[in-house]
């Protein structure tokens, strides 16, 4: 961490204007001081971009010459919002509004509403998903989940480019989408969707925004209104503002250019949802007057991580790679990248938990780690892995953390404790705070040392943990606070949703990755038709996965693993190749002919081996075959099995019956979920080929080495009709 873009958690508010200048690089003073007319920040990866602009918002605020109310700050996630919303608190700016584009026009909506149209505000759908569901019946359309999907991605983005169904076809094709079903027909959808809307008195999320837009655009004394409200305005990730939203900003500011946006062109992997970087590439042609400043001193990533993020831009094409920031690492030199190729998925996922599991027991926290993948879809093999590693995870994308149940209720305690502490037992041997907090949560569920697994157990552990480590740090940076002041830092938090860290492995997508950082990332299926996707066509898409590719590289601050597998299942045939975007870049590979515009650096050329051991040894597998008709099996759960779903089955049931009500006891016990034991197929494989020793019992799929010593003897003693001893079993 450095001085640039990491602060202490519970920092000291700055006591003058000036003192909010302390700390800032020359590029991020400059942000930071220009308060007036517009000004586009060129923000590379890790470069300090968030905390440029809140010092300057907070500068502004501080010096005087802002008004906190006047100034709206907006972003394209409530995580980035309270974040910043977090940071302006900690400056002494706590007054400033700090929104999404959807939050700030959905305020704005509710509040003129009755004035511009009368009435109440019409119920904002939950789910979209089902109203395009009822369209589709409606037109008679069948559809399955996937195309469900599609077909409402499709109307999102017809929506944010303001499209209206009858020019949808012409719209698509103009933008080189590929419509999932006959461009007709959804442009038939869309129309039937938005009259169901209207039959049932409900708007969607981009409604909030064409409705802000049109009471802006039909009532000038509404407009005046709003501009009177706020008068300067900050977006962050203007790389990713949609038509529409630009539309709102510029009803925003009338004719005025108190505007500051920041942004990366290379850093644009939203266009299927409408997001363009022609708003931030055109800005200085727009105000030809703008101060531009380019912040290209990366404080995150170490020399040798920044060289591959470089490398890739370097071959990158098109115009926002002509726009490209040549990143300049300011941290200490750190380990080369390393890359490993794996025969098939299931080694790859089992390669990596055994490097995080070796990671964390060197001291890493799990938290510091993250596996980011293409697809979502990609995710179960690797929380299988982790489970089976014994490694602690968390799904990027799940509840807010201050929205969880255990969360709720340890702050209510907590908030008790507060109040009514003194009467209570709990706290008569508490001496300091984290030790009361300790003491309160113990109430709760929380233990000294986690349970064991990764289940549910395991999360609402991470959670109160989360608590007892926030107290720590709470108390070592404000000797003698008390348990009320911990409890009015916590309401801060979660009005700002600035959550504590959780402690374990982040599982996320390369686009739900953007905006975070972790000291380890492993970037996992980095093979052609997963990284650039299959679908992904035309040159414009290609490039966009190659960006996409790049802040998954940027995520990481030292340590950065890549991989591949050479097939999709154990067995399967051998005929992936590592994406074309590493060519040149990982040891042993050769630059792609013809490819980039010469600007950057890259071209790393490493011996074969000369990444410190880490590359993986391929071994030859025979093809799974099914020992019923003797078909090659390829689907991961006939493999379990090794036979074909529809080739008849010996199973023991009574046997199968015995191991269930054996698995639910262990998963019982050690706080997971029964899948983390052994899953049904695995069971089912055990209970048709009863397995007479450990050697016939690790044949089976499903049972690793781990499972064996842990698990076999138990096993096997059911399989042979045996009694298991109360004590028997492995806690």
């Amino acid at each position: 961490m450095t001085a640039a873009t990491h602060s202490t958690l519970f920092p000291q508010v700055p006591d003058t204007a000036d003192a909010v200048l302390d700390g800032l690089d020359p590029e991020q003073r400059e942000v930071a001081t220009a308060l007036h007319g517009p000004v586009c920040v060129l923000a590379g990866a890790g470069t300090g971009k968030t905390r440029a602009i809140t010092h300057r918002i907070a500068y502004g605020v501080r010096a005087g010459i802002l008004q906190p109310s006047s100034v709206l700050a907006v972003t394209f996630t409530n995580r980035a919002a309270g974040e910043m919303r977090g940071r302006l608190r900690q400056l002494g700016a706590g007054g400033v509004q700090a929104r999404t584009f959807h939050s700030a026009a959905l305020r704005q909506l509710q509040y003129f509403w009755p004035k511009a149209v009368g009435g109440s505000l019409p119920r904002l759908v939950d789910r979209k998903i089902q109203l395009v569901a009822d369209a589709a019946a409606a037109c008679r359309i069948r559809l399955d989940r996937g195309e469900l999907r599609d077909v409402t991605g499709e109307i999102e983005w017809s929506k944010v480019t303001q499209t209206i169904p009858a020019d949808y076809a012409a719209a698509a094709a103009k933008a080189g989408r590929e419509a999932p079903r006959d461009p007709a027909e959804i442009a038939q959808l869309y129309s039937t969707y938005e009259d169901l809307k209207r039959d049932r008195a409900v708007i969607d999320f981009e409604d909030v925004l064409l409705l802000t837009v049109a009471i802006l655009q039909d009532r000038h004394d509404i407009a005046e209104q709003v501009r009177s409200q706020y008068q300067h305005f900050v977006v962050d990730e203007y790389q990713d503002v949609s038509p529409l939203q630009q539309r709102l900003l510029d009803l925003w500011l009338g004719e005025r250019d108190s505007l500051c946006v920041v942004g990366d062109a290379s850093q644009t992997i939203y266009s299927f949802t409408g997001a363009t970087p022609d708003h931030l590439l055109d800005f200085r042609t727009r105000h030809p007057g703008a101060t531009v400043v380019k912040l290209v001193r990366d404080y995150r990533s170490s020399p040798q991580v920044v060289h591959l993020a470089n490398g890739l831009l370097a071959q990158a094409r098109g115009r926002a790679a002509e726009h490209r920031l040549e990143l300049i690492s300011q941290r200490a030199p750190g380990p080369e990248p390393s890359y490993a190729e794996y025969t098939d998925e299931p080694a790859e996922a089992e390669g990596a938990a055994r490097r995080i599991r070796d990671l964390i027991a060197s001291g890493v926290p799990a938290g510091e780690i993250a596996i980011l993948f293409r697809t979502n879809s990609q995710s179960e093999i690797y929380e299988q892995a982790l489970a089976d590693a014994g490694v602690p995870y968390q799904l990027r994308g799940a509840e807010r953390f201050f929205d969880r149940p255990e969360v709720r209720k340890a702050g209510a305690a907590l908030r008790a404790a507060a109040r009514f502490g003194g009467n209570d037992s709990l706290l008569d041997d508490a001496v300091d705070l984290p030790s009361q907090v300790r003491a309160v949560l113990s109430g709760e569920g929380w233990t000294s040392r986690p349970p064991a697994g990764s289940g549910a157990v395991r999360e609402r552990w991470e959670s109160l943990a989360a608590f007892v480590h926030l107290a720590q740090d709470f108390a070592a940076a404000k000797p003698g606070a008390t348990l009320g002041d911990l409890v009015a830092e916590l309401d801060e938090r979660a009005s700002a949703q600035h959550a504590p860290t959780v402690q374990g492995v982040t599982l996320a997508s390369l686009h739900s990755a953007k905006g975070l950082e972790w000291d380890v990332v492993f970037l996992v299926g980095v093979a052609e038709g997963m990284m650039p996707i299959t679908y992904a066509k035309t040159d414009e898409q290609i490039e966009e996965e190659r960006r996409l590719l790049y802040v998954g590289v940027t995520r990481a601050r030292e340590h950065l693993f890549v991989s591949w597998a050479l097939s999709r299942s154990p067995g399967g045939r051998p005929n992936r190749r590592p994406s074309r975007f590493l060519d040149g870049l990982r040891p042993g590979s050769v630059a792609t002919a013809g490819r980039g515009s010469g600007g950057g650096t890259g071209g790393i050329e490493r011996g074969i081996g000369s990444n410190g051991g880490t590359a993986v040894r391929r071994t030859s597998r025979t093809p799974a075959r099914c020992r019923g008709c003797g078909r090659t099996l390829t689907d991961a759960g006939e493999m379990k099995l090794m036979r074909c779903e529809d080739c008849p089955s010996d199973m023991d049931e009574g046997l199968y019956e015995r191991l269930r009500e054996w698995r639910a006891v262990q998963a019982q016990r050690s706080g997971q979920p029964a899948f983390c034991v052994f899953t049904d197929k695995t069971l089912m494989a055990i209970a048709e080929t009863v397995p007479g020793d450990e050697g016939e019992l690790a044949r089976i799929p499903g049972v690793g080495v781990r499972k064996l010593n842990r698990f076999g003897a138990d096993v096997l003693a059911i399989c042979a009709g045996r009694e298991l001893g109360g004590d028997d079993e492995d806690d």
